[in-house]
C-alpha cells in the first residue's frame, strides 16, 4: 500500500474519536442548558376542591291548606304575595248545606235517644227484648257520632293560617266548588324561616355531610354570599336526573322570597383518603387513554418524569393518583422544551 494511503487509514480513526467528541460536547452542552419553567408544588391544599351548584330559596314549610269537605266557596280574604299573621281567615265554604247537616243529624240523634228511653223503660218491665234494647242503644251511639262528624265539617269550613306567612299560591275563587282535600291555599310559613334547596350530582352528593358549610350567592340579592350548613340530604335521588336533594338552612331576611335563584358553593374533598391530587391540566404531557406525564423537579433543580393515573378532568385541573406527591414540585409551563436530567429555573405559577 502506498504510503499515502496507510498515513490516510491511520488518520481515519482520530477523525471519528474528534467527531464523537465534538458530538458528545454539543449534546452536554444542551444538556446543561437552563430552561426557566413556571412551577407549582402539590400541597395538601390541594386536597380540596369546590362544588358549585345551582337552586332556589324556599320556605321551609309550603302548606297546602284545603277543607276537610266539598262545598261551594263563599269567600277568599286573600292574594297570592299577601302578607298574613297566625291565626287570620284565609277563605270559608258557603255553610248552608253544612248547616244543614248539623240540623238533620242534631234531630235524628234526640229521636235515637227518646227511642232508647222508651226501650229502657220497656226492657225494665219486660215488655221488649234485650235485642231490640241494644239495638236502640246502638242507634243512639251512631247518632253521636253523625252529629260530631257534621259539627267537624261546620267547624272546618273556614280556613286559619296555622303560622304567619306569605300566601304562595291561590288555587281557588268565590262561587267554585271545591272537592274536599283539594288544596285551595299554599301559604308559606315565615315562622320555620327558608331554605336553599340544590340537586347535587351521586358522585359528589355522596361527600356532603349534614352541617358541612357553604356560601350562598343569590344574585338578586347581591353582595355578600350568606354562610349556610347543610340542614337534610334527601335518601333517594331524583328518579329523572339521577341528583340529590340538598338543603341548607337560612336565616330570616327581610329580603328573601320564595323563587330566588342563587348558587351554593361548597368545599369538599376530592376523595375521603386515597392517594389522589388535584394538579393543573397544563402541567400533563404525553396524555393516553387513563395516565399521562408530568416533570418533577428535584433538590438540584433537574427534572424527572414520573407517570400518574388520570381519574378525572375538571374545567381547570385534572385529578391524578400515583407518580407524584404532596410536596412535589412539578412544571406547569415550559414543558414543550424540556426532556429527562434537563436543567430549569424554577419560577411559582401565579396564583
Amino acid at each position: 500500500m502506498p504510503i499515502k494511503d496507510k498515513i490516510l487509514v491511520g488518520l481515519l480513526p482520530l477523525a471519528l474519536l474528534a467527531g464523537c467528541g465534538e458530538e458528545k460536547i454539543a449534546s452536554k452542552a444542551k444538556s446543561d442548558d437552563i430552561h426557566t419553567v413556571q412551577v407549582v408544588t402539590v400541597q395538601q391544599e390541594n386536597l380540596q376542591r369546590t362544588v358549585n351548584a345551582v337552586g332556589t330559596i324556599r320556605y321551609r314549610r309550603e302548606t297546602p291548606l284545603g277543607f276537610t269537605t266539598a262545598g261551594k266557596v263563599a269567600t277568599v280574604r286573600f292574594e297570592e304575595g299577601d302578607f298574613v299573621k297566625r291565626g287570620a281567615l284565609l277563605a270559608a265554604l258557603d255553610t248552608t248545606s253544612v248547616g244543614a247537616e248539623v240540623s238533620v243529624a242534631t234531630a235524628e240523634r234526640n229521636r235515637a235517644r227518646a227511642e232508647f228511653d222508651r226501650m229502657r223503660s220497656l226492657f225494665a218491665d219486660g215488655w221488649v227484648t234485650k235485642a231490640r234494647y241494644e239495638a236502640a242503644e246502638a242507634a243512639v251511639t251512631s247518632a253521636d257520632a253523625r252529629v260530631r262528624q257534621a259539627g267537624f265539617a261546620s267547624g272546618t269550613a273556614q280556613l286559619y293560617a296555622p303560622s304567619s306567612g306569605v300566601v304562595l299560591t291561590r288555587n281557588v275563587q268565590p262561587g267554585q266548588v271545591i272537592a274536599a282535600g283539594t288544596p285551595a291555599l299554599i301559604l308559606g310559613e315565615g315562622d320555620d324561616g327558608f331554605v336553599f334547596r340544590v340537586p347535587i350530582v351521586d358522585r359528589d352528593a355522596s361527600k356532603l355531610r349534614v352541617g358541612m358549610a357553604a356560601d350562598i350567592s343569590i344574585e338578586s340579592l347581591g353582595g355578600t354570599p350568606i354562610s349556610a350548613t347543610i340542614s337534610e340530604i334527601d335518601g333517594r335521588a331524583n328518579e329523572a336526573t339521577g341528583a340529590f336533594s340538598v338543603q341548607f338552612r337560612l336565616a330570616n331576611r327581610p329580603q328573601l322570597r320564595s323563587g330566588q335563584i342563587g348558587t351554593a358553593s361548597i368545599k369538599l374533598p376530592v376523595s375521603d383518603g386515597g392517594d389522589t391530587l388535584q394538579i393543573p391540566a397544563g402541567a400533563l404531557f404525553g396524555v393516553r387513554t387513563g395516565e399521562g406525564l408530568v416533570y418533577i423537579v428535584d433538590a438540584k433543580n433537574r427534572v424527572e418524569t414520573r407517570n400518574v393515573a388520570i381519574e378525572r378532568v375538571t374545567d381547570e385541573f385534572v385529578i391524578v393518583s400515583g407518580g407524584i406527591k404532596p410536596g412535589d414540585t412539578i412544571v406547569t409551563s415550559g414543558l414543550e422544551k424540556l426532556r429527562t436530567g434537563s436543567r430549569v429555573r424554577p419560577i411559582k405559577a401565579p396564583g
